[in-house]
């Protein structure tokens, strides 16, 4: 293609929700061109969601070894950071793959072009020294990079983040995780299953700030178990690394903590100054770039994704993708609703979320009743016996008699969500969610349970 060359549609970034949207349109039959300047694919299966589960199965998998001489007897656990860190090497953190999911976009009828996509002005996107004009609109999916703190002493030092662990072939001795969220606490619990020395250092008042206290509470509980230390209410003042060894000075000790690597896990952000959005008239400042219920951010312009501040998720940026792809199509749908937006963090237990928490709810204004259960006190949560820590959380809007959010954590929390999921995004009453039927023995169980105790 030459310079000032014509498009339908231009998608700039393509994770997995771009890649949808350019593929989408391709099999549509518009002229799709998709600009890329790493992996096609995105973060999630290079660098995020799937190898980071490849290592967290890994770790569950001795951690349940390690729990099998309280039931059967003596257990020989032998931890291979190598067979692990060769898996997601093969099957996750490959060009390989790029190239499958390239090949795949062409054979659907789109164009790949390599390179930083930015807007030059309205339906028009500049990659190098060439620029796209797009006939039907742009599409932004460039997701979001991680966030480093502006920690004295940081820059500069040979810090990890997630995509550095990802791709350690060797384990660290020790290593100090700065954030106590999903990334930080999922990588923690995992490093440290395979002998690694790990230390958390969270600034807020407990781990998982933003889910509920609960929740917090349990992972703290589950990391200790697995011998990590957790510092919460602090934060890191003075980091350093002498080619050997970090040292990072933290408010409120006198000893300085070291290690021998230091992963910064403090959350991620979007650079739209990057993107040049002034050129359509968006705030380049801004942390995220607003769109109505179609995904629309402008005229000729929708975004899906990180990019749109709804939560660094796949399934949102997917969720999104779908939207945007009936709209650009002319196709009518209903716009997007994050009620019953859901969470995993795949820690041991899986703690899952949906919906509002119980502050979030009464900071609105609602009059809500809560209950909470231990998944132990259900018949599979005994059956299971060892590592079946975990609970079930409802917050119900008690005006209308409908969850409005709720917590599962325990040994499948993430699968168990599935049916809260439904009851808080087709507001099903709690009267008829009641009288349902639960399968015995599950951890589902638990539900009804809680239900029943709502105050």
């Amino acid at each position: 293609m030459s310079a000032n060359e014509q498009a339908g549609v231009v998608v700039v970034g393509l994770g997995p929700g771009g890649e949808y949207v350019a593929g989408a349109l391709a099999e549509a039959g518009l002229d799709v061109v998709g600009v890329e300047a790493e992996l096609v694919g995105g973060e999630c299966p290079y660098w995020g969601c799937v190898p980071s589960k490849m290592m967290i199965r890994a770790g569950n998998l001795l951690a349940e070894a390690g729990r099998v001489p309280a039931l059967a007897g003596e257990a020989v656990v032998t931890p291979d950071w190598g067979r692990v860190a060769g898996r997601i090497r093969d099957e996750a953190t490959d060009d390989w793959n790029d190239q499958v999911a390239a090949d795949r976009l062409a054979a659907k009828g789109g164009r790949l072009v390599r390179g930083r996509g930015r807007l030059s002005g309205p339906r028009r996107v500049t990659v190098g020294d060439r620029t796209i004009e797009a006939r039907r609109g742009v599409v932004l999916a460039t997701g979001t990079r991680p966030r480093i703190p502006p920690v004295p002493g940081l820059e500069g030092t040979p810090y990890w983040t997630n995509r550095d662990a990802m791709a350690a072939k060797e384990l660290p001795e020790s290593m100090i995780v700065l954030g106590g969220g999903a990334i930080g606490v999922e990588l923690a619990q995992a490093f440290a299953r395979f002998t690694c020395v790990v230390t958390v250092i969270e600034g807020q008042g407990r781990l998982l700030s933003q889910e509920e206290p609960e929740a917090g509470e349990l992972a703290t509980e589950a990391l200790r178990a697995d011998g990590v230390t957790v510092l919460t209410g602090v934060r890191a003042q003075r980091i350093s690394h002498d080619g050997t060894e970090f040292t990072v000075r933290v408010e409120g000790e006198e000893e300085p903590l070291r290690a021998e690597r230091l992963l910064v896990a403090t959350g991620r952000h979007t650079d739209l100054t990057a993107l040049a959005v002034d050129t359509v008239g968006l705030d380049p400042m801004a942390g995220a770039v607003h769109t109505d219920g179609q995904m629309r951010a402008g005229e000729g312009l929708w975004a899906v994704g990180d990019i749109t501040g709804r939560g660094a998720f796949t399934h949102v940026s997917m969720y999104q993708a779908q939207i945007a792809v009936r709209d650009i199509l002319g196709r009518p749908g209903p716009d997007a609703d994050y009620r019953a937006l859901p969470r995993v963090t795949f820690t041991d237990p899986e703690i899952g979320a949906v919906g509002l928490t119980e502050r979030q709810a009464c900071e609105r204004g609602l009059r809500v009743r809560t209950s909470v259960l231990p998944v132990a006190s259900s018949t599979r949560g005994w059956i299971h016996g060892p590592g079946n820590e975990g609970f079930i959380k409802l917050v119900e809007d008690a005006d209308r008699g409908v969850l409005i959010g709720a917590t599962s954590a325990g040994p499948a929390g993430g699968e168990v969500l599935y049916g809260l999921n439904v009851a808080v995004h087709a507001e099903i009453p709690v009267d008829r969610l009641r009288h349902m039927i639960y399968t015995y023995p599950t951890f589902h169980r638990t539900v009804e349970a809680a239900l029943g105790a709502l105050r």
